[in-house]
């Protein structure tokens, strides 16, 4: 009788990691571990044999690197791949490269304390692998090939939207956005897309720290616009998209008359920290009716409510639509909720940013 479990492959040179990793999945009885390897030529070996649901992927080892499995796995069979990456500024860009090339995931291991750790951290690997499971493989390849044709197109050299005097004034309006699984992607079609004179845009995607501030730095070199880290005090302004730091949470207020974001501690919301409900909410509360509100990819149910308030604050609200999704979680929770006016696909939410801000 075939399991209706998650089918689990650890890809990881260390013998701590493989056994610790393979005795906290196997904590969830939604998830069996059908293989640990020590590197991709074994796991090569092993998926011949039997092909895993999803592959929790070291990047560093010996005789093949985690991005070059990736991307032949990506072209031989596209599967699910959730990346397991020290919490250090290389592993940062490197895992943005596997990110890049159709990873799913992100799980952070520290270079010491690494058992205790892991095991303090069960929840949130329990959960990657989960999200994982439930992605749609096309729809995340289709978009990786398209962003890797757009990204190889030279943006044309503008001068900072931050350093302009005549964009320093604040709009009224401002975009927010929230995503999840498939959003590191999904961020980068809908950036890419826009020009300086777009609205100002505040963003939460779920991602540990130390990522988020490589992410941005990815996105700025991508896109006409100026994509930054948030940090306490920066001001929403036309042509600039702040993303909230991995780790923190991040919220709007008003300052005189110009929107700034305020980056903090917390307690965790919804599973997250960033939470896109604390962004949310807060934008109800600053902006409202002169706000846009959108849902992306992802899984759980993490903005929903927030979008339900910034709908009954008169704000426009707008959810990625099921057929463009890598995981339609959070934007099936927020219709669920009767918080979305408007369902998208991906291609169309740059061009609503765009006459939003018009």
């Amino acid at each position: 009788m075939q399991s209706n479990k998650i089918r689990t492959l650890i890809v990881d040179d260390s013998a701590v990691v493989r056994q610790v990793l393979t005795q906290m999945l196997e904590k969830s009885d939604s998830i069996e571990v059908i293989g640990a390897v020590s590197d991709p030529i074994f796991a090569m070996a092993k998926m011949n044999q039997d092909w895993p649901d999803v592959v929790v992927l070291d990047v560093e080892m010996p005789r093949m690197d985690g991005i070059t499995f990736l991307k032949k796995l990506m072209s031989v069979r596209p599967t699910p791949v959730v990346i397991c990456s020290t919490l250090t500024e290389k592993g940062a860009e490197t895992t943005l490269q596997a990110l890049s090339a159709g990873a799913v995931g992100i799980v952070t291991k520290p270079k010491a304390g690494l058992r205790s750790f892991l095991e303090d951290d069960s929840g949130d690997i329990i959960h990657a692998v989960k999200a994982a499971a439930m992605t749609d493989m096309r729809r995340m390849k289709a978009m990786t090939m398209a962003n890797s044709r757009s990204s190889a197109i030279p943006r044309p050299q503008t001068e900072s939207p931050g350093s302009s005097l005549a964009m320093a004034s604040t709009t009224d309006r401002l975009v927010a956005i929230g995503t999840s699984t498939g959003g590191t992607q999904a961020l980068e079609v809908v950036l890419t897309r826009l020009s300086r004179i777009c609205p100002g845009i505040v963003i939460v995607q779920h991602m540990p720290e130390k990522f988020t501030a490589a992410f941005s730095s990815r996105l700025n070199s991508l896109s006409e616009i100026e994509v930054k880290e948030a940090a306490s005090g920066d001001r929403v302004i036309p042509g600039r998209a702040l993303i909230a730091p991995g780790g923190k949470h991040m919220s709007i207020k008003r300052s005189g008359a110009q929107y700034v974001v305020d980056v903090q501690d917390g307690p965790l919301v919804n599973r997250h920290r960033p939470s896109v409900d604390v962004l949310f909410r807060s934008v109800a509360k600053w902006a409202g009716k002169n706000a846009l509100g959108i849902i992306m990819t992802g899984m759980g149910d993490d903005g929903a409510r927030g979008l339900k308030e910034l709908f009954n604050a008169g704000a426009q609200t707008v959810a990625q639509d099921e057929q463009s999704c890598v995981v339609y979680g959070m934007p099936k929770e927020a219709v669920k909720l009767g918080a979305v006016q408007q369902e998208l696909p991906l291609q169309a939410i740059a061009g609503c940013i765009e006459r939003y801000g018009k």
